[in-house]
């Protein structure tokens, strides 16, 4: 009988070996990302629904504290509204492993007349959504890791990687500093920390 212990350090060494294979998978599309964020004169929105929405949050979260602004938008109320949170000068950063959720779908034709750029993360470069973006950062796995093959483990440990690789790529881009850092991490002990380094 497996045990609990083998359990847990089987799925950790699938989840591992899932981020080591994208590293060969970097190509210009990150590149491409990268200039189209830096030259945004808006905000960056991730939208998702599912595990993709929580990834999303998360993305969002680091954009926002590490230099660039972000905020996120869940699919489903994004087409209830939500929509009108977003500008022409806006990036839109799309998450969709199977790269055909029928939420994110609905929501182009009112993103492509608002006039957004978007950035498509997705297992699948062939996908409907990728048809229609302007950057798509594809990645290949496996499968999840969860003994069925099909809870998002693998493909949201990916998403999350390449949101976390573009993030801070940009805050070095930009030059971003521990004082600028601070600014908008004031709290916590993470705050405290920088306080006190300051002085």
């Amino acid at each position: 009988m497996v045990s609990i212990t083998e359990l847990i350090q089987k799925t950790i060494c699938k989840e591992v070996a899932a981020i080591e294979e994208i590293i060969g998978q970097i190509d210009e599309n990150y590149e491409k990302a990268i200039h189209l964020i830096l030259n945004c004169k808006g905000k960056i929105v991730l939208t998702g629904i599912g595990k993709s929405g929580h990834i999303g949050k998360k993305i969002a979260a680091t954009f926002a504290s590490t230099g660039t602004p972000a905020f996120f938008m869940h699919s489903a109320e994004g087409l209830h509204g939500d929509l009108g949170m977003i500008q022409n000068e806006d990036i839109v950063i799309l998450l969709s492993n199977s790269g055909e959720t029928t939420e994110l779908l609905d929501m182009v034709p009112s993103l492509k007349q608002v006039g957004v750029k978007m950035i498509l993360i997705t297992s699948n470069k062939y996908s409907t959504l990728a048809n229609y973006c302007d950057v798509v950062i594809a990645y290949r796995f496996k499968g999840e890791v969860d003994h069925l093959g099909l809870a998002p483990t693998a493909s949201s440990t990916i998403a999350l990687v390449i949101g976390d690789a573009l993030a801070l790529t940009l805050s070095f881009k930009k030059n971003f500093t521990k004082e600028s850092f601070h600014l908008f991490h004031p709290g916590g002990n993470l705050g405290k920390k920088l306080r006190l380094e300051r002085k």
